[in-house]
């Protein structure tokens, strides 16, 4: 089986990649009849040199590999037929600006595998940026506050080399005694949680957090059980609130009362209760000034972000009783960072952690007649058609959706 790791060609230039060269190495000490050739890129976190260095091919003939790795969408111009792919397409659900992608990979009889619909037997991922989108999320967040409060200016994380360098700039910060609240307990928020506990701001439970004061900065890490309740006042749980999240409602406001800084690190599904509401923001005790939402849910669940944002413009204002965008400044709005591409922003560390679960989790798939299904899961397109299980997309290829 021939791989190759394919140049990012899509703007704004992405440096990340599915292969660090020890990865590379990995596959070919465990699998005997792995090739792997590099094809040439200025950009890449890791350069050419160091994939040569590492035993590794690089050259530019990706037409002579069986299976593609990239990151990012690949633009239509460079599909190569035939071939197999794996990247983030930003199809699954039904994003209009890539209905052209599909269309194009389907015409091609391109065999396309989503990275993000690479799951186990039980639908878990198995291979994401999600942690790394939050270490960069809370570095980026602390980062708002500081710019929001003039209390202090932390350099951009693009120009640091990994995630210690972050909380090392973190670790130096002094605070005020601020209350920080983070939601979320799966990837994104426990990758924020890291670097709260990596800088030692301290933890503390719900009640205390609520009803407490304290003379240093702390934060407070919360799930879906802790900001939403049965409609209906009878005792709840997280098993209940993901099979009948239409019983539920936000209990969130308890929190947006006492809270100066919110990190957004949550899933959130559709239908569910959003956090805070437009109306919420307007109410004279809503406390929160800056938010990093991580989720960048847009025009959704926290009504802050009306917008992602960008890496070189990362953060905007959003002005409560107008419900529209303000220099983050105002002193009425709220900061808003809501980048959607964070892990770009350490492109190392993100690929070295992407890499080592890609080796572990998918590329045996190849090797033992995909054993455990991988591979089938992930298949959205085969021989210029829709997968049994995507063709709900039929409908978004044809646009009619």
């Amino acid at each position: 089986m021939h791989f190759g790791i394919i140049r990012e060609r899509k703007n704004p230039p992405d440096r990340r990649v599915v292969l660090s060269p020890q990865a590379c190495q990995k596959v070919l000490e465990t699998h005997a009849e792995a090739q792997i050739t590099v094809e040439p890129s200025s950009i890449r976190v890791f350069t050419d040199q160091e994939y040569v260095a590492a035993g590794l091919e690089v050259a530019s003939k990706m037409e002579e590999c069986d299976v593609l790795l990239g990151v990012k969408e690949v633009p239509i111009e460079h599909l190569i037929p035939n071939k197999k792919y794996f990247f983030f397409s930003h199809t699954i659900k039904k994003q209009s600006y890539n209905r052209k992608l599909l269309q194009a990979i389907l015409e091609k009889n391109i065999e396309l595998y989503d990275h993000e619909v690479i799951t186990n037997q039980n639908g878990i991922r198995l291979v994401a940026f999600g942690r790394y989108a939050g270490i960069v999320g809370a570095y980026n967040g602390f980062r708002a506050y500081g710019l929001k409060s003039e209390l202090f200016q932390l350099p951009e994380a693009t120009a640091l080399a990994d995630k210690a360098a972050l909380i090392n700039q973190l670790s130096s910060l002094k605070l005020p005694n601020i209350k920080v609240l983070l939601t979320g307990k799966g990837r994104v928020g426990n990758g924020s949680k890291e670097m709260l506990d990596g800088m030692g701001l301290k933890e503390v439970g719900v009640e205390a957090f609520l009803n407490d004061t304290f003379d240093e900065a702390v934060y407070c890490q919360i799930d879906v059980d802790d900001y939403n309740l049965r409609k209906d006042g009878s005792e709840g749980s997280m098993q209940d609130f993901f099979e009948h999240q239409d019983a539920y409602k936000s209990n969130f406001f308890r929190f947006a009362r006492v809270t100066d800084f919110y990190i957004a690190g949550h899933f959130y599904a559709s239908g569910a209760p959003y956090l805070f509401t437009r109306e919420d923001a307007k109410r004279a005790d809503f406390k929160i000034k800056v938010v990093a939402d991580i989720s960048c849910d847009v025009d959704g669940p926290v009504a802050s972000t009306l917008r992602s944002s960008t890496i070189a413009e990362p953060v905007y204002g959003y002005h409560a009783q107008s419900e529209s965008e303000v220099d983050y400044k105002d002193p009425n709005a709220i900061a808003v960072m809501a980048v959607d591409n964070l892990p770009a922003e350490i492109p190392r560390d993100a690929s070295k952690g992407f890499g080592f679960t890609f080796v572990e989790s998918v590329i045996p798939a190849f090797f033992n007649n995909d054993a455990d299904g991988v591979l089938e899961r992930a298949r959205m397109t085969q021989n210029g058609k829709l997968t049994d299980r995507y063709s709900y997309l039929q409908d978004y290829v044809d646009g009619k959706e």
